[in-house]
């Protein structure tokens, strides 16, 4: 059988849930013993047609390692091991990797097929040139930054996500969707749009409709650390139609930047930097911080802005002017 792994390999036992051995219009329609956890966003894909036309946008090369996201019980899987040199499948439940490693028994892709069972999420990933996923709804936002986030990240990613979903990250400024979400993928990616599919292309029938969407990881990334890229829009998008502005007068903020601005002075003092700073006289941090937090906004000429009419560029000049005179957000 396929080796399924988590943390360790072992083989994958039968059990006993029968399914179809391969991917044609007829099997589709068989169905298995045991139930789908929609709980847990399984919905399998049984479309052969849908399935070979992610494969084919995918341009997956003969020496291709594939990391497959949810493979269910395989119908997507089979015709990725067509095109691979070898597929990681990552699948949390048991029943699922029994059943797509009996799939492969006996079968030249067998040698080719690793299962790691497990939550892709929390799994240390290995190496691997692509990542295709009919995507767990519950994973999709953190799917894709752990996409995006990988030490050598994939050279492209084909995904399957609830078609609202895959909208925001399609989304430009001013539209209705276009929220944190859209901007912080699009800084760190190239998004597009794949095709449409249909509820009755998956068993059982999700209630939304779906969309398939490739996300190609900017070379070189960009010179941005995460955590503070991700700490200035939180504010911004807290009401992305009011203005920049006022996202920058809640007290929690204040009190975060006040004391991200405290450690970052002692850092400058620490190592002789010679930068012009301003300190807080009688202590008085806060005053100094909505002083230079005011300066900002006004020399950026983005205080009365709204953070659903900007663009990754206007928040990376943001950024730059907000560390520029020591206000941190991570």
């Amino acid at each position: 059988m396929g080796k399924i792994s988590s943390g360790k390999k072992f083989t994958g036992n039968s059990t006993g849930a029968m399914v179809a051995p391969d991917s044609s219009a007829a099997n589709a329609k068989k169905t298995s013993v045991f139930k789908m956890n929609t709980g847990i966003g399984q919905h399998l894909l049984k479309n052969p047609l849908v399935a070979q036309g992610i494969v084919d946008k995918t341009d997956i090369k003969p020496s291709d390692i594939v990391l497959e996201v949810g493979p269910g019980t395989g119908n997507l899987t089979v015709k990725i091991l067509e095109k691979a040199r070898k597929v990681i499948a990552v699948e949390m439940d048991p029943r699922m990797a029994a059943e797509l490693s009996k799939r492969v028994q006996g079968k030249p892709e067998e040698k080719k097929l690793e299962i790691l069972l497990g939550d892709c999420i929390k799994t240390d990933l290995p190496y691997f040139d692509v990542c295709i996923s009919n995507t767990p709804y519950q994973i999709s936002s953190p799917l894709v930054f752990k996409l995006l986030n990988q030490p050598r990240p994939p050279r492209t990613s084909v995904l399957m996500f609830q078609r609202e979903f895959a909208l925001r990250l399609l989304a430009r400024p001013g539209d209705n969707l276009y929220c944190r979400l859209s901007v912080n993928v699009q800084l760190w990616a190239k998004v597009t749009h794949i095709m449409k599919v249909g509820r009755n292309n998956f068993r059982p029938p999700p209630n939304v409709e779906s969309s398939v969407v490739r996300i190609e990881v900017k070379n070189p990334r960009p010179a941005v650390q995460f955590e503070e890229w991700d700490g200035l829009l939180r504010i911004c998008f807290v009401r992305k139609n009011r203005t920049i502005a006022a996202g920058f007068k809640s007290s929690t903020v204040l009190a975060i930047l006040e004391k991200n601005y405290k450690t970052w002075l002692s850092t400058q003092q620490n190592d002789g930097d010679e930068m012009m700073v301003e300190d807080g006289k009688g202590n008085n941090y806060l005053e100094v911080v909505k002083g230079l937090i005011d300066r900002v906004l006004t020399e950026t000429e983005m205080g009365e802005k709204r953070a659903g009419k900007l663009d990754e560029t206007d928040f990376l000049k943001l950024l730059y002017a907000f560390h520029s005179v020591g206000i941190h957000f991570a």
